[in-house]
């Protein structure tokens, strides 16, 4: 790996855990309030699942550390978030669904792709193109997702249901993770990447043009549970909603 990839990918590195870390505060307060309240479970069951699949993308690839390194991280704080998920559901049936989504995706998804590649595929070099594959599908779905609040925005004339941050951070990290691939001739990274950083433009020209519209505000609560992000990769859900942080994925 060359210094300027290295380079790249340590920036990546530090954004996207800025990213992982963003629902922090949306955290925060289901453990103050001792529920989940309205939020969904969706948007973290499948950012964990697309952090399980890039890191173990990153751990197959040749020098892919800098991609395995971010994801794990990204994946013990999805863990982290959907334990306080369970544990502060607003009900039984939200805990009961939002087990079932985790055994489904992140157990039973992820297990059938590792056994399959593992048991079935031979040869790396084909094992990297499927893993690669279902990574890059993954994460185009999930960087798509919140076109959904672009059309909201453009409806309303309002840019409450579209955070900055979510905008400036899905084309920021979508552009520097896009750069280390296009360097690491890495098209599974980089098309979804490519991608991201081109939708997250697109949400940046949006919020300029309807940022001082004025438009009656919802509460916080309903702001939150009405847009997610991710997402992320991610963190985009795929239906999310259910933060007002950005979550997104590499």
């Amino acid at each position: 790996m060359n210094s300027t990839l290295f380079i790249i990918g340590v920036i990546g590195n530090i954004i996207s855990v800025l990213v992982f870390i963003s629902p922090i505060p949306t955290f925060w307060r289901i453990v103050r309030s001792r529920s989940t309240e309205d939020f969904e479970a969706a948007p973290y069951v499948l950012t964990l699942l697309n952090t399980l699949l890039w890191l173990y993308y990153g751990l197959t690839k040749p020098d892919g550390l800098l991609i395995a390194t971010v994801n794990g991280f990204g994946a013990v704080m999805e863990t982290i978030y959907l334990v306080l998920f369970l544990v502060y559901a607003a009900d039984k049936g939200k805990r009961v669904k939002t087990a079932k989504l985790v055994a489904a995706l992140d157990i039973g998804f992820f297990g059938a792709v590792f056994a399959a590649t593992t048991f079935f595929i031979g040869g790396l070099d084909m094992k990297i193109v499927v893993i690669g594959l279902i990574c890059a599908c993954l994460s185009v779905f999930m960087y798509g997702s919140p076109l959904a609040a672009v059309r909201r925005v453009i409806a309303s004339r309002s840019v409450e249901y579209m955070p900055f941050f979510l905008s400036f951070f899905l084309f920021l990290n979508g552009g520097v993770w896009a750069t280390y691939a296009i360097l690491d001739r890495d098209v599974f990274l980089g098309v979804p990447n490519g991608i991201g950083c081109f939708l997250g433009g697109i949400q940046l020209v949006i919020y300029a043009v309807y940022r001082n519209s004025k438009v009656g505000c919802q509460s916080q609560g309903t702001h939150e549970a009405s847009y997610d992000a991710s997402t992320s990769l991610l963190s985009s859900y795929a239906g999310r909603h259910g933060q007002n942080d950005v979550s997104t994925h590499v």
